[in-house]
């Protein structure tokens, strides 16, 4: 039976990228914005790049929080990528306060000025898994992916599924049911990347 994947467009993040990356594994997956595809995909990812207060707003105006909310409470696979991870959450502190999806608990915070003297966090860093995940299968512990970001999430519960050293560790993934999600961003970073996404499709 062939794999329903939908790449959700709210007109933020690396939809092509991402669909590249599947296509190059050998999956069909469709970017869209229509709620009635959404609802009919078997396995639903939420890419993102940009700022969390106007990827919230694009979200309600596009009509897709509720098809996504469903989606994720009816257990359909859920793959949450960079700002499609924090999305997830119930609050960010970026260009002031901003409510999430509310999906998971806890919020999004900055990097500390005082501490990290390279904000965004730019480039190849290696992640430490602390959870059993099928996401992660043949992926080697210390293995690199790709970030670019200023702020982390910080969950209320035990979701943390790996951490990320970057002068001090922050959350790199959460697992939590059918929802995985990850802050860097594997359609850009190569092999480990690819493999996650095939984990994510496969397992």
């Amino acid at each position: 039976m062939e794999k329903k994947i939908a790449i959700i467009d709210y007109g933020m993040g690396n939809l092509k990228n991402v669909r590249n990356a599947f296509n190059f594994l050998g999956y069909d997956a469709e970017i869209t914005g229509n709620y009635k595809h959404i609802e009919e995909a078997d396995y639903l990812i939420l890419p993102g790049v940009g700022g969390f207060k106007d990827a919230m707003l694009t979200l309600k105006q596009k009509r897709l929080i509720g098809p996504v909310k469903d989606a994720i409470a009816e257990g359909r696979r859920f793959l949450g990528i960079c700002l499609g991870m924090q999305l997830l959450f119930e609050a960010s502190e970026e260009f002031g306060y901003s409510e999430g999806l509310g999906i998971l608990k806890g919020k999004v915070i900055r990097f500390d000025d005082s501490v990290i003297p390279l904000i965004p966090h730019i480039g190849w860093n290696d992640i430490e898994t602390l959870k059993p995940a099928k996401e992660f299968n043949g992926i080697a512990n210390d293995s690199f992916f790709y970030f670019l970001h200023s702020y982390y999430c910080v969950p209320e519960e035990d979701i943390t599924a790996a951490v990320c050293d970057y002068y001090g560790k922050f959350c790199a993934c959460v697992k939590k049911d059918n929802i995985f999600a990850c802050q860097f961003h594997p359609e850009k970073s190569h092999t480990a990347g690819l493999a996650l996404l095939k984990n994510f499709i496969n397992n």
